[in-house]
């Protein structure tokens, strides 16, 4: 008798607790996610909506909620070292558009494949060039960067242990140091820092010093502390993720949001 009761008692637990099942499941059919805000053609504020990211990145990851029935919304999460913050934290699911690092792979589960490679590279005023052709012709200069900004691992390590790199918020700062001669040069990554010094009106002032610093892969962060962040989840981003990457899809929206920046 007491056995039966016991069993009804569980079966009326397990009844009750499926709702709440059910309710703890539903968020996860939305997610947010966040970026830099200044990175056109991959991620900039939408003029008619602030509070929003449009951009090559932000189109990817809207066509990745498509496929897995899933909404992604890509909302402006701050600067570039809050939006990071805002995800490290799981306020915000996603980070759209990230550089795979060892500290950052502390904090985020990263979905492979990337899904653009970008290259950065060193910025300078063209009446201030100089020679360069490998990391070490950086050493002695003191060079601009953003705060929380990375631009690979190996490259990380690099600067420091070897170059004066000092770290501003936001891009802009960084070009306007730049412009104003408290920096000899500016590492950052290459289509952003085009749109950038077209906004600035510095296009003709600056220039790019070859060959890149590095070339890393954009990937897609699921936050450490998303209450979405499960194994299914991440199998099923990664999956579809690997069918866009093998596609055209991913170059595609750059180009078009290039057109569309400019």
């Amino acid at each position: 008798m007491i056995e039966r009761c016991f069993r009804h008692a569980l079966l009326l637990l397990s009844c009750l607790l499926l709702p709440l099942a059910a309710v703890a499941e539903e968020p996860c059919r939305r997610l947010t996610a966040t970026g830099n805000p200044e990175y056109p053609p991959y991620l900039w504020r939408d003029p008619q909506n602030p509070q929003q990211l449009i951009g090559a990145n932000a189109d990817l990851l809207k066509y990745l909620g498509k496929q897995l029935g899933l909404e992604i919304e890509v909302i402006y999460g701050g600067p570039w070292p809050r939006a990071q913050e805002e995800v490290r934290t799981g306020r915000i699911d996603l980070m759209a558009g990230y550089f795979m690092t060892q500290a950052r792979q502390q904090q985020m589960d990263f979905i492979t494949p990337p899904f653009l490679h970008t290259p950065s590279v060193v910025w300078v005023r063209q009446d201030h060039a100089f020679a360069y052709h490998q990391w070490a012709d950086l050493k002695g200069r003191k060079g601009g960067t953003l705060v929380n900004n990375s631009h690979g691992q190996q490259f990380d390590d690099f600067a420091r242990a070897n170059l004066i790199l000092e770290a501003v918020p936001s891009a802009r700062q960084a070009f306007e140091k730049l412009m104003h001669k408290r920096s000899d040069y500016v590492v950052y990554e290459q289509y952003p820092g085009m749109a950038l010094a077209r906004t600035l009106g510095i296009a003709s002032t600056v220039q790019v010093l070859e060959p890149p610093i590095s070339s890393e892969g954009l990937y897609l962060a699921l936050s450490h502390d998303s209450s979405c962040n499960r194994p299914h989840l991440r199998e099923a981003l990664a999956r579809e993720m690997e069918k866009i990457v093998a596609g055209a899809l991913p170059q595609q929206l750059l180009q078009q949001n290039l057109e569309r920046w400019q």
